[in-house]
């Protein structure tokens, strides 16, 4: 289209100046003279939150004085929503917690409800059970490690793309078995929904046998970065007795030092049969966080290298009535799932829902001690600390 110049005028926009404005900041006097401090509010929309999670900072200079982690913006009611569904129709609510680790938190619930109504699992169901928490825990420690390097800066998001190529393999595992790549809902009362399709083992076996090369393609771009062991060692240090006291668990709790891992500590499933180690750390900052996870993922990988082959043959189900109603009672089960001890209490009145449901989720507990960490720090290391956490606000906001 042709303009005619003739016709046109210039025009002249006034655009007023921009006014400096302060967000989410309130100024703080004082008793030291000419002493101020200030707080900053960052989030719930702060993409490096992890979500809907708000961190009220209180800053002198540029140190952080103290830090208050906020939540409860969700409002999901879950564990209220439990009391009006029968027990099998409550387990894809669970797959919502921590919708990274849904397999394992299938797992959690299932295992309190067998506990609750005496329920014996077929032996089959059993090593399919740890076959799929193990490939569950080394997909969850991808994206906890990418993420974490995503928050850091380091080497922006090509770390995250080489183990978003991993996971990917995973989740077709997990569609091959449940049809869904996310919320699985696959886990049952009394074993699993369905068998494992034949291709299934096969393609598994490979995986086993190609995650090893590429852990150590991870530690060749990351062992000797600089932006990582700067911004990670010494950083976000959580001592032992504190990581106690705060109830801590997961890689959370062992990269400070404390060799405790149910699977271990308390074994379910068939866990006492496995060859494995429990990796800790020394120092508890956000590099031997870092560190416990990738180990852990290649002590999952162990455990498969041995779970796999020994598989029997058999039922993957025991057979449940459609309206299970257990006895009156109370019982809790708990699991080892990639974040920590994930616990869920059940309180039965003999109906076919549970009279009562309480949920123990780990991020929840390990965020509580994250003021701990900070205190001290600048905050940019803040951010980096509560990316080494792994939190998911789907399981702290229940």
């Amino acid at each position: 289209m042709k303009i005619d110049e003739a016709k046109t005028e210039s025009v002249i926009l006034e655009i007023p100046k921009a006014q400096p404005v302060m967000r989410d900041v309130e100024i703080i006097d004082t008793d030291a003279p000419g002493d101020d401090v200030f707080v900053l509010n960052m989030g719930p929309q702060h993409p490096s939150t992890h979500g809907v999670f708000r961190m009220r900072v209180t800053f002198s200079g540029e140190l952080i004085e103290d830090m208050q982690p906020i939540f409860g913006y969700l409002h999901r009611g879950i564990e209220k929503l439990a009391e009006t569904r029968t027990y099998t129709q409550f387990i894809p609510m669970t797959d919502r917690l921590s919708y990274l680790t849904s397999m394992a938190n299938n797992h959690a619930y299932v295992v309190a409800v067998e506990k609750l109504a005496g329920i014996e699992v077929p032996e089959r169901a059993e090593y399919i059970r740890v076959i799929m928490n193990e490939l569950m825990r080394i997909s969850s420690h991808l994206m906890a490690v990418g993420f974490f390097l995503n928050d850091l800066g380091c080497s922006v998001f090509t770390p995250l793309l080489y183990m978003y190529r991993e996971r990917e393999k995973l989740l077709d595992l997990f569609e091959m078995v449940c049809g869904a790549r996310l919320t699985y809902n696959y886990m049952r009362i009394g074993g699993v929904s369905q068998d494992l399709p034949e291709e299934f083992l096969g393609y598994a076996k490979q995986f086993v046998k190609e995650m090893p090369s590429y852990i150590e393609e991870y530690e060749q771009l990351l062992a000797e970065n600089e932006i990582l062991l700067a911004r990670t060692k010494g950083v976000g240090v959580l001592t032992p007795e504190m990581a106690v006291n705060s109830s801590a668990s997961g890689p959370v709790l062992r990269a400070s030092g404390i060799k405790w891992d149910l699977r271990k500590a308390d074994p379910y499933s068939l866990y006492d049969r496995f060859d494995f180690d429990v990796p800790v750390g020394e120092i508890g900052d956000n590099y031997d966080r870092y560190r416990v996870r990738i180990e852990e993922m290649r002590q999952s990988l162990r455990i498969l290298e041995q779970a796999i082959p020994q598989l029997p043959e058999g039922e993957v189900r025991t057979k449940v009535p459609q309206f299970l109603r257990p006895p009156k009672g109370e019982a809790y089960g708990r699991i080892e799932t990639p974040q920590g001890e994930l616990g869920f209490y059940l309180v039965s009145d003999g109906g076919i829902a549970p009279y009562r449901l309480h949920i123990r989720p780990p991020t929840l507990i390990n965020v509580t001690a994250l003021s701990e960490m900070v205190v001290g720090s600048l905050l940019a290391d803040a951010i980096a600390t509560f990316g080494s956490i792994d939190v998911c606000l789907g399981e702290i906001d229940r």
